[in-house]
């Protein structure tokens, strides 16, 4: 809506072809996130909630509507507002095209392909898992094949690499400082990334080998395996 908004705006002025790019990139962006979403929760919209909201309601009691409604929703429209601030710039431009769009191009698209496909593989593990505990057999604890060998966290890598690719277009065209949304952004998702990682720590069932796996793997950006020595692994 907002690449829309600024495209359409009366005041805008921006190279035709740098705008069609980004908004092309942002509507296959939005789709593969949808879909991720969908087939997470198997085409059932809300069937369940998120585990962060059932934990906030838990630990704020009676008090969790409101604080919900400041620390989740209204915050997330200013940081929605600022992760865009390259869409805003990028349509308050007509400077030609320049090897920095192409640049920018190929990191946005590689982060959606990489999201897309860590997304996937993480899928076929939880599918793979439950079928698994439907037939009575023991359950892999811990996702470390395909992207998850190289990071444990790919798909938020390939979500970041979507975010600052925006930015390379933005600085490109003058408007560096429209890093400031994608840079909360990943301080966010830092933080996020520690929750989710708490959270399988306190599951006895995974926790020894999941410290197993955050001793050998790259937390974010794909690397090679590190050994329990600390050496890179030769056969990662």
């Amino acid at each position: 809506m907002l690449v829309h908004y600024y495209a359409s705006h009366p005041f805008a002025q921006f190279n035709v072809w740098r705008s069609r790019v980004v908004i092309l990139l942002t509507w296959v962006w939005s789709i593969r996130l949808t879909h991720s979403y969908f087939r997470r929760e198997n085409w059932d919209l809300g069937a369940r909630e998120d585990w962060r909201f059932s934990d906030m309601r838990k630990q704020y009691g009676k008090q969790w509507w409101w604080i919900s409604f400041f620390a989740v929703y209204v915050s997330q429209q200013i940081f929605l507002i600022g992760i865009c601030l390259p869409m805003y710039a990028i349509h308050q431009s007509e400077k030609p095209l320049n090897v920095y769009d192409f640049v920018a191009t190929v990191v946005c698209a590689a982060g959606i392909v990489f999201a897309y496909f860590a997304d996937t593989q993480l899928q076929e593990f939880i599918v793979r898992n439950k079928k698994l505990k439907e037939l009575g057999e023991p359950t892999v604890t811990t996702l470390d094949k395909g992207l998850w060998r190289y990071s444990r966290h790919p798909n938020y890598f390939g979500e970041q690499l979507w975010w600052w690719g925006l930015v390379i277009f933005g600085w490109s065209l003058g408007y560096g400082w429209t890093f400031v949304g994608s840079l909360i952004n990943s301080l966010c998702l830092a933080y996020v990334t520690v929750l989710v990682e708490q959270r399988m720590l306190k599951q006895a069932h995974r926790a020894e080998d999941y410290r197993r796996y955050m001793k050998t793997t790259s937390v974010c950006i794909p690397w090679f395996k590190i050994s329990s020595g600390g050496r890179k692994d030769k056969n990662a």
